[in-house]
């Protein structure tokens, strides 16, 4: 009797947090159904508080937010934005954190630190400053400069969350590397980066995300030139119309890059995980 009632409280519990992983997700997801649900709503439609009918959709906003080219060079903006700062991010924070995880020297731990509390710092305190800096030195308003300004808050993060998987790689690779007659750099190139391969694309998928997201250095770092996606949607909000179902198919196209970046990182990420050991 102990056995099945113990089976029972297990299977119950085992439903209960199924339901409440459901009611989670679905809590999660409800923004996102009703913005993709709305993009193929006429504004119109939208705006006159309507209950929703299939007779409704249309493919009009959709239509009319691809032949915006606002939005298009936004879209490209962010694009070019995203994988350029993700690339800095990753690669000038993956030396960091290497330097900091095997390098011991005075005040290592206050520098990690010192990375954390600069992450921590919010953006409203810095992008005024950024501002100034960028407009004297002519890159305000350019891809080169807003690059600058995503790979400055992501730099931090790629650091510490690179340094466990830095930290865990034993040091008989690093001392075979060097029999073998690697430098330093080639220690890291040639050994550590292959073997921390998981956790660098963890961390270039997160940097990708926080950059496609951005929003405020966007809106004061940039001006019709480099404006990016994010700039764009919300240009569309604003004014004397509110066109909502613009916005909406807008912001479902949006999520279309970085859906695909993220799932084609996932691959690699499962590759390079099962590739990660030694090979006898």
């Amino acid at each position: 009797m102990n056995a099945i009632g113990k089976k029972r409280r297990k299977a119950f519990t085992t439903v209960l947090i199924a339901i409440g992983a459901f009611m989670v997700l679905a809590i999660e997801l409800y923004p996102i159904g009703i913005t993709l649900l709305n993009g193929f709503r006429k504004d119109i439609v939208i705006l006159s508080g309507r209950p929703f009918e299939l007779s409704q959709l249309s493919l009009r906003s959709y239509e009319l937010v691809l032949r915006n080219p606002g939005f298009l060079l936004g879209m490209k903006n962010s694009i070019l934005i995203g994988l350029l700062a993700t690339f800095v991010s990753v690669l000038a924070g993956a030396m960091a954190s290497y330097g900091v995880s095997r390098y011991h020297f005075k005040g290592r731990d206050a520098l990690a630190y010192g990375f954390l509390v600069f992450r921590m710092l919010p953006q409203i305190s810095l992008v005024i400053a950024l501002y100034l800096m960028f407009k004297m030195a002519h890159i305000r308003d350019t891809v080169f400069g807003l690059t600058l300004a995503y790979s400055s808050f992501n730099i931090p993060y790629v650091i510490w969350m690179l340094l466990p998987f830095f930290a865990a790689i034993d040091k008989s690779y690093e001392e075979a590397a060097r029999v073998d007659g690697c430098s330093p750099f080639g220690v890291f190139w040639r050994v550590f980066l292959p073997l921390a391969a998981p956790g660098l694309v963890v961390s270039a998928v997160f940097a990708f995300i926080n950059c496609w997201n951005e929003f405020l250095y966007a809106l004061i770092l940039t001006g019709v030139n480099a404006k990016t996606a994010p700039i764009a949607i919300n240009g569309l909000i604003g004014g004397e119309t509110l066109t909502w179902g613009q916005a909406c198919a807008a912001g479902t196209l949006m999520l279309v890059p970085v859906f695909v970046f993220t799932v084609t990182m996932q691959r690699f990420l499962v590759r390079g995980i099962s590739a990660g050991g030694v090979k006898g």
